[in-house]
Protein backbone atom coordinates (compact mmCIF):
# COMPACT_ATOMS: atom_id res chain seq x y z
CA UNK A 1 0.00 0.00 0.00
CA UNK A 2 2.77 2.46 0.91
CA UNK A 3 4.43 2.04 -2.52
CA UNK A 4 1.22 2.89 -4.34
CA UNK A 5 0.66 5.86 -2.02
CA UNK A 6 4.20 7.08 -2.69
CA UNK A 7 3.66 6.74 -6.45
CA UNK A 8 0.48 8.79 -6.11
CA UNK A 9 2.43 11.52 -4.29
CA UNK A 10 5.25 11.43 -6.87
CA UNK A 11 2.77 11.90 -9.71
CA UNK A 12 1.61 15.06 -7.93
CA UNK A 13 5.01 16.75 -8.34
CA UNK A 14 5.82 18.41 -11.65
CA UNK A 15 9.00 20.09 -12.86
CA UNK A 16 9.54 23.47 -14.51
CA UNK A 17 12.98 24.05 -16.01
CA UNK A 18 14.58 27.50 -15.71
CA UNK A 19 12.18 28.75 -13.05
CA UNK A 20 12.51 31.11 -11.25
CA UNK A 21 15.92 31.64 -12.88
CA UNK A 22 17.87 29.93 -15.67
CA UNK A 23 19.46 26.68 -14.59
CA UNK A 24 16.93 25.95 -11.81
CA UNK A 25 14.58 22.97 -12.09
CA UNK A 26 11.56 23.98 -9.98
CA UNK A 27 9.61 21.16 -8.26
CA UNK A 28 5.97 22.22 -8.14
CA UNK A 29 3.59 20.73 -5.52
CA UNK A 30 0.45 22.35 -6.98
CA UNK A 31 -0.84 19.14 -8.65
CA UNK A 32 -0.42 17.30 -5.32
CA UNK A 33 -2.60 19.89 -3.61
CA UNK A 34 -5.25 19.71 -6.35
CA UNK A 35 -5.62 15.93 -6.06
CA UNK A 36 -7.37 14.92 -2.80
CA UNK A 37 -6.21 11.29 -3.11
CA UNK A 38 -2.57 12.30 -3.60
CA UNK A 39 -2.73 14.83 -0.74
CA UNK A 40 -4.34 12.25 1.54
CA UNK A 41 -1.62 9.74 0.61
CA UNK A 42 1.05 12.33 1.37
CA UNK A 43 -0.34 13.02 4.84
CA UNK A 44 -0.86 9.31 5.47
CA UNK A 45 2.76 8.47 4.62
CA UNK A 46 4.08 11.23 6.87
CA UNK A 47 1.76 10.23 9.72
CA UNK A 48 2.84 6.58 9.44
CA UNK A 49 6.51 7.58 9.46
CA UNK A 50 6.10 9.82 12.51
CA UNK A 51 4.06 7.23 14.44
CA UNK A 52 6.63 4.53 13.68
CA UNK A 53 9.59 6.76 14.52
CA UNK A 54 8.29 8.70 17.53
CA UNK A 55 5.17 6.90 18.74
CA UNK A 56 3.21 9.26 20.97
CA UNK A 57 6.20 11.38 21.95
CA UNK A 58 5.46 14.41 19.72
CA UNK A 59 3.79 17.43 21.36
CA UNK A 60 3.44 19.75 18.33
CA UNK A 61 3.92 20.05 14.60
CA UNK A 62 5.58 23.31 13.51
CA UNK A 63 5.09 24.52 9.95
CA UNK A 64 7.37 26.81 7.98
CA UNK A 65 5.98 29.87 6.22
CA UNK A 66 4.31 29.36 3.88
CA UNK A 67 4.03 25.93 2.27
CA UNK A 68 4.63 24.15 5.56
CA UNK A 69 1.24 25.62 6.48
CA UNK A 70 -0.37 23.54 3.73
CA UNK A 71 0.80 20.21 5.17
CA UNK A 72 1.36 20.90 8.87
CA UNK A 73 -2.23 21.38 10.06
CA UNK A 74 -3.46 18.20 8.33
CA UNK A 75 -0.50 16.27 9.73
CA UNK A 76 -1.14 17.65 13.23
CA UNK A 77 -4.86 16.86 12.98
CA UNK A 78 -4.21 13.25 11.98
CA UNK A 79 -1.78 12.85 14.88
CA UNK A 80 -4.13 14.54 17.38
CA UNK A 81 -1.64 17.36 17.96
CA UNK A 82 -1.58 21.13 17.88
CA UNK A 83 0.12 23.16 15.15
CA UNK A 84 2.44 26.14 15.62
CA UNK A 85 3.47 28.73 13.05
CA UNK A 86 7.02 29.70 12.14
CA UNK A 87 6.60 32.83 10.05
CA UNK A 88 8.62 35.29 8.06
CA UNK A 89 9.54 38.46 9.92
CA UNK A 90 6.73 40.86 10.80
CA UNK A 91 3.82 38.46 10.24
CA UNK A 92 2.98 37.44 13.82
CA UNK A 93 1.25 39.58 16.47
CA UNK A 94 2.43 39.84 20.05
CA UNK A 95 5.87 39.17 21.49
CA UNK A 96 8.06 37.08 19.19
CA UNK A 97 11.60 35.80 19.00
CA UNK A 98 13.51 35.67 15.74
CA UNK A 99 16.47 34.06 14.05
CA UNK A 100 18.12 35.17 10.83
CA UNK A 101 19.72 33.27 7.99
CA UNK A 102 21.60 34.04 4.80
CA UNK A 103 20.03 33.94 1.36
CA UNK A 104 21.81 34.08 -1.98
CA UNK A 105 20.83 37.73 -2.21
CA UNK A 106 20.83 38.87 1.42
CA UNK A 107 19.39 37.98 4.80
CA UNK A 108 15.98 36.79 6.00
CA UNK A 109 14.40 36.22 9.40
CA UNK A 110 11.96 33.73 10.84
CA UNK A 111 9.82 34.38 13.91
CA UNK A 112 7.72 32.46 16.38
CA UNK A 113 5.53 33.77 19.19
CA UNK A 114 7.31 33.62 22.54
CA UNK A 115 4.48 31.62 24.10
CA UNK A 116 4.10 29.13 21.23
CA UNK A 117 5.96 26.37 23.06
CA UNK A 118 7.08 25.52 26.57
CA UNK A 119 10.62 24.37 27.40
CA UNK A 120 11.04 20.65 26.82
CA UNK A 121 8.11 20.25 24.45
CA UNK A 122 8.87 17.92 21.54
CA UNK A 123 8.32 19.25 18.03
CA UNK A 124 8.50 18.04 14.43
CA UNK A 125 9.09 20.72 11.79
CA UNK A 126 7.42 20.34 8.38
CA UNK A 127 7.92 22.10 5.05
CA UNK A 128 7.16 21.20 1.46
CA UNK A 129 10.77 21.05 0.26
CA UNK A 130 14.32 20.90 1.59
CA UNK A 131 16.87 22.58 -0.69
CA UNK A 132 19.96 24.19 0.86
CA UNK A 133 18.65 23.67 4.41
CA UNK A 134 19.03 27.28 5.55
CA UNK A 135 15.39 27.85 6.42
CA UNK A 136 14.98 24.49 8.16
CA UNK A 137 18.21 25.00 10.15
CA UNK A 138 17.03 28.45 11.23
CA UNK A 139 13.68 26.99 12.33
CA UNK A 140 15.57 24.48 14.49
CA UNK A 141 17.61 27.32 16.01
CA UNK A 142 14.43 29.27 16.70
CA UNK A 143 12.82 26.35 18.53
CA UNK A 144 16.05 25.81 20.47
CA UNK A 145 15.77 29.43 21.68
CA UNK A 146 12.42 28.43 23.22
CA UNK A 147 14.18 25.36 24.70
CA UNK A 148 11.85 23.05 22.77
CA UNK A 149 13.24 19.75 21.50
CA UNK A 150 13.25 19.27 17.73
CA UNK A 151 12.64 15.55 17.24
CA UNK A 152 12.83 15.61 13.45
CA UNK A 153 12.38 17.72 10.33
CA UNK A 154 10.25 16.37 7.47
CA UNK A 155 9.44 17.48 3.95
CA UNK A 156 7.63 16.16 0.93
CA UNK A 157 10.52 16.80 -1.49
CA UNK A 158 14.28 16.84 -0.93
CA UNK A 159 16.77 18.20 -3.48
CA UNK A 160 19.69 15.93 -2.54
CA UNK A 161 22.32 17.65 -4.71
CA UNK A 162 22.01 20.79 -2.53
CA UNK A 163 22.92 18.80 0.61
CA UNK A 164 20.42 20.60 2.83
CA UNK A 165 20.20 17.76 5.33
CA UNK A 166 23.87 18.34 6.20
CA UNK A 167 22.97 21.78 7.60
CA UNK A 168 20.61 20.11 10.06
CA UNK A 169 23.51 18.47 11.88
CA UNK A 170 22.27 15.93 14.40
CA UNK A 171 18.57 16.68 13.81
CA UNK A 172 17.01 13.70 12.00
CA UNK A 173 15.48 14.43 8.60
CA UNK A 174 12.92 12.53 6.49
CA UNK A 175 11.55 13.21 3.02
CA UNK A 176 9.02 11.32 0.95
CA UNK A 177 10.64 12.08 -2.43
CA UNK A 178 14.26 12.76 -3.33
CA UNK A 179 15.47 14.44 -6.51
CA UNK A 180 18.99 15.43 -7.60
Amino acid sequence: MADSELQLVARGIRSFPDFPTPGVLFRDITPLLKDPDAFRACISLLVNHLKKTHGGKIDYIAGLDSRGFLFGPSLAQELGLGFVLIRKQGKLPGPTISASYQLEYGKAELEIQKDALEPGQKVVIVDDLLATGGTMRTACDLLNQLRAEVLECVSIVELTSLKGREKLGAVPFFSLLQYE
